[in-house]
Parts: structure tokens; sequence; C-alpha cells
């Protein structure tokens, strides 16, 4: 399961075969975090659109100040992947260990920050009167659950690196089963409503972390890698995320202006938003699979010192990208009358849904491009670059996105912003990777 493999020749044929046997595992693993969401929405929807419409705020809170350390899993995966393409699995299991260390301290310093500030960011967030006592009661439930799920990002990263995107799989699997089983049975079963729905998922997360910390201490174990906490390790894997740091930032600003913004336009607006944003992020996360088979390949590539490799890695991903948000984008637009009713009964909520959902559909292929792109730089550790990418890109949105409420359009506007900004890093990742900069090879970058 963790042991190094060697570098396929370069073919189009071998690398579409690692793209599948990566990518496809991945996608079942991805797709876990928002169908956590999604089944979330789904049973609080039909409670009631105050309900939906507080669940959409904390959510967003929530996802917000759980994927601002996403590079816990995409540092990880690339210099884990570096280390395994140089043949050091030792060193690539350490690393990913120190990652791990870091998730914990980060999530218990979250828990103690988001318990006393839960009101305070769930009023200046936008939420109505209505909605703000559940916003309330369930982000300080869920954030219980922050350390457990930095720990799963971190695990997952040094997984992926390995190669090994199997055991997420199964994981996440476990995960989301467990996940619907709990919100269902403490939901409505034993009548917690929101509350319930945070508390099913918090242990879902748990439940996660604990099988994730079961399959890397064997590994490490195996290959004689410590398990003790490094404070030099630990600065360090801290340090080289700090850059994917600052361009997750820009990118969860992104996502928050265009929630706040959907929350003043009213409950129906801001209910519908949940519901396509959760689409969205499924969307993403399906595009993102591709890309993280990227991170690991590109990383073991570059770290056995194949820049050939790498390119035409690179150049394939980049087609599966676009076909792959071709198909998504018809999806949508097929499966529309299917899935909506799931979500909300609410006609005025649908209403308002329908005409965004074409806008998102139709800016799929873009964000194919975009995924992939950006999976390749991380891979490659290009981290620096990613960071000032994402801050122009937020630059160009933000007085957008901001403007909706005055020149109007309502939520389909806010969503033609969103296409937008998927189009401006398109062009900032495409131009990076024209120019062959991002190509450093070795065990480190």
């Amino acid at each position: 399961m963790i042991e190094a493999p060697a570098p396929p020749p370069p073919s189009r044929r071998r690398h579409d075969r690692e793209i599948i046997s990566l990518a496809v595992p991945a996608f079942g693993a991805l797709v876990a975090e928002p169908l956590f969401v999604m089944v979330d929405s789904a049973i609080v929807g039909h409670l009631g659109t105050p309900q939906l419409a507080g669940l959409a705020v904390a959510a967003a809170l929530l996802t917000t100040a759980v994927s601002v350390f996403v590079f816990l899993a995409y540092a990880t995966t690339a210099a884990v992947a570096r280390r395994v393409g140089a043949g050091d699995l030792a060193s690539a299991i350490r690393q990913g260990m120190d990652g791990i260390w870091l998730a914990l301290l980060l999530g218990i310093a979250v828990i103690a920050i988001a318990l006393p500030t839960a009101p305070w960011l769930v009023d200046i967030f936008g939420a109505s009167d209505t909605a703000a006592p559940y916003a309330t009661t369930y982000l300080r439930i869920s954030s219980l659950g922050i350390p457990a799920m930095l720990v799963v990002m971190a695990a997952t990263g040094v997984l992926r690196g390995l190669q090994d995107t199997r055991t997420p799989l199964y994981v996440a699997i476990g995960g989301f089963a467990a996940n619907g089983a709990l919100n269902a049975g403490l939901v409505y079963g034993a009548g917690l409503g929101i509350a319930g729905s945070a508390w099913g998922t918090v242990i879902a997360q748990v439940s996660m972390a604990v099988a994730y910390l079961i399959v890397v201490v064997r590994g490490a174990r195996r290959h004689g890698a410590s398990l003790r906490p490094d404070a030099a390790g630990i600065r360090a894997s801290a340090q080289a995320g700090v850059p994917l740091l600052v361009r997750t930032l820009s990118l969860r600003a992104v996502l928050m202006i265009a929630t706040a913004v959907a929350a003043r336009l009213g409950d129906t607006e801001i209910a519908a938003h949940q519901i396509i944003l959760s689409l969205w992020s499924l969307m993403a996360f399906a595009l993102d699979a591709i890309a993280i088979a990227g991170q690991a390949i590109i990383g073991r590539y570059l770290g056995a010192d194949d820049a050939k490799g790498a390119r035409e890695a690179c150049r394939r991903m980049v087609q599966w990208g676009i076909v792959s948000g071709v198909v998504f984008g018809a999806l949508i637009v097929l499966a529309r009358p299917l899935f909506v009713p799931l979500f909300t009964s609410d006609q005025a909520v649908q209403d308002t849904l329908l005409p965004a959902l074409l806008v998102v559909a139709l800016s799929q292929p873009i964000a194919g491009v975009v995924f992939i792109l950006d999976g390749v730089l991380m891979g490659a550790g290009d981290g620096r670059y990613l960071a000032w990418a994402m801050l122009v890109t937020l630059a160009v949105f933000a007085p957008v996105a901001l403007l909706v409420p005055v020149i109007g359009g309502g939520l389909t506007m806010l969503w033609w912003a969103m296409a937008l900004m998927m189009t401006v890093r398109m062009v900032t990742l495409w131009l990076r990777t024209r120019s062959g900069k991002w190509i450093v090879t070795g065990a480190t970058r």
C-alpha cells in the first residue's frame, strides 16, 4: 500500500492508466466532504427555511475555518510525493507525521476561537434574526470536530503522496454512511433538530480521523519513521504551508463574500445559494480528483528528476479536466428536475435556484482547467505563485460581487460574478504553466 512505485514511461496510455488509478478513488474520497454538507442541507431543509438559512451561514463559516488549512493535505502530498520519487520512503512518512501533529495543534487553536465568538461571527456574516439562533447552535457544536477534520486532511495528504488514494476512499465511504445515519437519527429520531445534524457530523468526522491514524501509524512503524512530535519538523511544515494558506484564505474570502452578499439578498436567496454552493462544491471536488492525481504524479516525477514526464502528465490531465467539466455541466442541466426537490419544497427557493444553476453548468469546463492547473502547480511546490494569483483573483471578484445588491440581478448575477472569478483564475494559472518556471526537480524544491 505504501511502497514507492517506479516512475512510469511517459506515454499517453500510461498517463491515462495512472490518472485513472489515482483519480477514481480520490473522487470518491473528495466528494465525501460536500456530500456531508449536502446530507445536512437535505435533512435540515425539511425542518424549515430559517433552519436551512442558519445552516447555510454556519456551514460557510465552518468550511472556511477548516478549508483555510487545506495546505495540510496539499503541501503534504507534494512533499511526500517528491521524496517517494527520490526513493526516500522513511523520510516521506516522517514528513507526513509532522503535518499530522501540526493539524492537531491548529485544530485545538481553532476551537478556542470559535466557541466564544460564534454568535458574533454569525451576526457579522449577515444572518437574519430568524436564522441566527440556528446558525449559532450548529456552528458551536460542529466546531468541536475541527481537530478531527484537520487530522483527516493531513493524513489524507500522506497517503496521496504515497500514491494511495484507495484507503481515503474506504474511510470516506464509511464516514459518509455514518454521517447520514446519525443525522437522520439525531435530527428526527431523537428530535434534536439542527443540533442533531451538527452532532452527527462531529461523530462521523472523529471516527474518520481515528481510522486514518491507525493506517498512518502502522505505516510509520513498518518503515521506521518516528511518531514523536518534532518541533523543527512541525515548524518547517507550517512554513511550507504559508503560501498555500494565503492562496486558500483568498479563495475562502471569495466564497465568504458570495455567501454574505446572498444573505443580504434575503432568506430565500441565501437558502437557494446554500443548495447551489453544495452542488458547486460537489462538482469542484469531483474535478479536483484529477488535480489530486496531478499533485501526486507531478511531485513524484519531479522528485525523480523527470521533467519531461511531468510536462506530459500535465498536458494530459488538462485534457481530462476539460472533458470532465463539459460532462459535469451537462449533468447539472439534465438532472435539475431530479435533485432540486430533494433539498427544498419551497417554490420561491426553487424559482430562485434554477437560473443560477445554469450559470454554474456553463462555467464547469473553465473550472475543469482551473482545478487541474492548480493541482499541477501544487504538486510542483509552486505555492508562492499560487498565492499571488489568488490575491489578484480576489481583487477582481470582490468589487463585482459587492455591487450585485446595487445593480440588481439577484442570485443569478452573483453566480455570474463567480464565473468571472473562475475565468481570472484560469488565465493566471495557464500563464504560469506555459512559462515552465514551475518545473524544479529534486527531492525538495
